[in-house]
């Protein structure tokens, strides 16, 4: 992508309504622009960190075995009648009426009318286990919206639903969620922590929030120390049998400020207290039959009777995942990407452009990365070169192409990695070679 014909509305200064890192590195990057409070326009450079994101947790849902489905943005009242939370829910759902006078709202979340889709189609245990997941957005009413994405009224969420005939076989369910989610944000470059949750309005008896440990995080954490050293299990695991490692992190104290028991972290070994500040970024829960009882969710068992479902919900902030990677991954020039979820790989920067050999030299290697798939801005405005600079920091991708006269009359160019701000001058072709087989 040319620069010259990317929409990509810098800022130069500290928007004064930002009031945490993400936030202001989001709106100075143009990730984002506010379009009421709380509701955010995704511009181009934004987008393409939400769609990489969705591609992973898209795969690793698949790999846990949920099978996607795509639910619509407005319920009907009487389904979370049914369920007895529509009433409960509070201001933070959106209840509108349509022409036709009936109530409707604004999903918040979607354990209703997945429940009535199960119960409508599914009848015989010979079809369970089952898993269906989907990413839509989300609108939950926040009385004060702030931080940017972080909390913000409408929002992009992957979430899951599981099945089950009994208990045992549900929790077995809820283990699969539990691995496939650290899988995914180790994945995304963090460092997730599983820690026990409160159930709050969605219910059931067994949670977890997903926290990644950052200096800004918006709430106090502990656990053992363990935990953050604890690599993803990763894709080879027997996924019918992940007991033993999910009881290797539960075993282990995590606790969120609400449900933490000093007592218990105090029993932890000195050395191995950890005491942080977290990002929520994935919450899981186990609720058995609140949902499948009320409303009906029943199948046939193995002997004919018909018994309720036992299910689950596992939620992913998609769009939040976005302000606490860069919660977790920034310094004071601006955001260092992962390479999984980067906009773009490489930024090319042309620092005279209009010079003939530059120029040349540029094409040439934006065509050759763009044939060897890589993603790659190319920054051919007329810009001085200390703004040109100070741009790709901001922006965070993980490697610059620099062409210079100087260097491109010796044959020679630049080549800085963001995260470690290292920069080294080699061969214009060994670097593109380089940058082409780094993908």
């Amino acid at each position: 992508m040319r620069l010259s014909r990317y929409l990509l509305p810098l800022l130069k200064e500290n928007p004064s309504e930002a009031q945490i890192v993400s936030h202001r590195l989001m709106l100075r990057t143009g990730m984002i622009r506010q379009e009421a409070a709380g509701i955010y326009a995704w511009l181009p450079l934004g987008l393409r960190v939400l769609r990489k994101i969705e591609k992973i947790v898209h795969e690793e849902m698949q790999r846990a075995g949920a099978v996607e489905l795509l639910m619509p943005t407005l319920q009907l009242a009487d389904l979370w009648r049914e369920s007895g939370r529509y009433d409960d829910y509070g201001q933070e759902m959106l209840r509108i009426k349509d022409r036709h006078e009936r109530e409707m709202l604004y999903g918040p979340t979607n354990e209703e009318m997945i429940t009535e889709i199960f119960r409508g189609t599914v009848k015989s245990y010979k079809d369970l286990p089952m898993n269906l997941y989907h990413i839509q957005w989300k609108f939950r009413d926040e009385q004060r919206p702030r931080f940017g994405v972080m909390r913000g009224r409408e929002f992009l969420m992957k979430d899951a639903y599981s099945f089950d005939i009994d208990e045992a076989s549900a929790r077995k369910a809820y283990n699969r969620m539990f691995i496939a989610y650290l899988n995914t944000f180790s994945r995304l470059g963090l460092k997730a922590v599983p820690m026990r949750a409160d159930t709050g309005p969605i219910g059931g008896d067994l949670s977890h929030e997903f926290i990644i440990l950052a200096e800004t995080g918006e709430s106090a954490v502990f656990c053992h120390k363990d935990l953050v050293d604890m690599p993803a299990p990763g894709a080879d695991v027997d996924w019918d049998d992940l007991q033993g490692l999910v009881d290797q992190r539960t075993s282990l104290y995590a606790a969120t400020e609400e449900m933490h028991d000093e007592a218990a972290f105090n029993a932890v070994p000195a050395d191995k207290q950890l005491s942080a500040r977290g990002i929520e970024v994935g919450h899981i829960f186990y609720f058995g039959e609140k949902y499948s009882a009320p409303m009906g969710a029943k199948v046939s068992g193995a002997d004919g009777s018909q018994v309720n479902v036992h299910m689950g919900s596992y939620g992913v902030g998609v769009s939040r995942l976005i302000g606490g990677i860069i919660e977790a991954s920034h310094d004071e020039a601006g955001i260092i990407w992962p390479e999984s979820v980067t906009p773009f790989d490489v930024a090319l920067v042309n620092l005279r452009v209009g010079d003939e050999a530059c120029d040349a030299a540029c094409e040439k290697a934006y065509k050759a990365l763009k044939a060897a798939g890589r993603d790659v801005l190319y920054h051919d405005t007329d810009d001085r070169p200390g703004a040109k600079f100070a741009s790709m920091d901001l922006i965070g991708i993980p490697w610059q192409l620099i062409i210079g006269p100087k260097g491109i009359a010796e044959g020679q160019v630049e080549i800085k990695h963001r995260a470690t701000g290292e920069r080294h001058t080699a061969a214009f072709d060994a670097v593109l070679e380089q940058l082409t087989k780094a993908k």
